[in-house]
């Protein structure tokens, strides 16, 4: 597979590996990466397996999570970088996670933004609202009724509620029609989803986290409730900063890009 990926700076001081969620992609990183660069790191944004016309299996099976870390070791290799500092938002957090539990001996570091850990979120759907909370995850396992529903009336449906999320207007319609307009992008975004079922073991066998991390949680994210943020912290045995954004929705990056990436760089400067 060939994944189109960003890659700037000049790696002074190390590099930092951006890993974005649904339904984003590397732009999503545009303003917190140039923060990043200025601080002299080498900064190296993929579009994730799905997003890239050239890197999209047809199978749900592909997109479990032993599968997507792997695209993370051989993004590392082949950018000839034995330990990088790792940031991953939303599903991208949760890659994060299970590279850091599964490959510590390739980080210096790791920020994972709003996905809290996958044993917390169990634990926070027993024990609080979490589970409705996260109705879409349940709604986008359901055949060919999610990708109705995003194709209606040109998006209509999808950009309302990406922005009742917190995404501007902007951010929430140029999402929505790389959905739609890229062939085969929607199906294979959605099959990040799809595959949990075969990953509920896997998640609930991620172990504790070693190397210093940084959860960065928001405060309006209507996603992700406090409990799941708060419970993150038992599953991580390392150096450990849990950060919380007040006021500020679930899409971190592109709605306060200038204080995500400084707890970027606090995390990775602290690991050095």
């Amino acid at each position: 597979m060939r994944f189109t990926t960003v890659d700037e700076g000049t790696a002074d001081v190390g590099t930092i590996v951006l890993l974005h969620g649904f339904p984003q992609r590397s732009r999503s990183w545009t303003d917190t990466s140039r923060h990043l660069v200025a601080a002299g790191y080498r900064v190296i944004a993929p579009d994730q397996r799905g997003y890239t016309p050239q890197a999209r299996p047809r199978s749900r099976r592909a997109y479990r999570l032993n599968e997507l870390v792997s695209d993370v070791v051989a993004l590392l290799d082949t950018a000839g970088v034995d330990r990088a500092h790792l940031v991953g938002h939303d599903w991208g957090g949760g890659v994060a996670w299970m590279f850091a539990a599964a490959r510590p001996d390739r980080l210096h570091s790791l920020t994972v933004v709003s996905a809290p850990h996958p044993r917390a979120v169990v634990k926070a759907m027993l024990t609080s609202r979490q589970l409705v909370q996260a109705w879409h995850v349940g709604f986008f396992q359901l055949p060919w009724l999610p990708e109705a529903a995003i194709r209606w009336r040109g998006g209509r449906i999808a950009v309302a509620l990406l922005k009742r999320s917190g995404l501007s207007d902007q951010m929430a319609r140029e999402y929505t029609d790389r959905l739609l307009n890229d062939p085969g992008c929607l199906a294979a975004a959605l099959r990040w989803y799809r595959a949990m079922p075969l990953d509920t073991a896997a998640g609930l066998r991620t172990g504790a986290i070693t190397v210093p991390t940084t959860y960065v949680w928001s405060t309006d994210d209507i996603a992700i409730g406090r409990r799941a943020a708060e419970l993150t912290s038992r599953w991580v045995t390392g150096r450990f900063d849990f950060k919380v954004l007040e006021g500020v929705s679930h899409w971190i990056p592109e709605q306060v890009p200038e204080t995500l990436a400084a707890l970027i760089l606090d995390r990775a400067r602290s690991a050095r």
